[in-house]
């Protein structure tokens, strides 16, 4: 993973940490780890930090609303 992909990456972890505070901070990381995984081997990564953070945040507000 390029370093700036993994800077974005942890920009977006400290946004859904603060969007989604009544969640564990290892429960988001991990989620995000996860769905990141999804995007591997995708030889465009322009837009993997943005479709992470969507498929993320889609997640968390099913697991907050659960």
């Amino acid at each position: 993973m390029a370093h700036d992909e993994e800077q974005e990456l942890n920009a977006v972890l400290e946004r859904l940490r603060q969007r989604f505070t009544g969640i564990d901070p290892g429960a988001i990381e991990a989620t995000l780890r996860s769905v990141h995984q999804r995007f591997e081997g995708n030889p465009i990564r322009d837009y993997v930090p943005l479709l992470v953070e969507r498929a993320t945040t889609s997640e968390l507000n099913r697991t907050a609303a659960g």
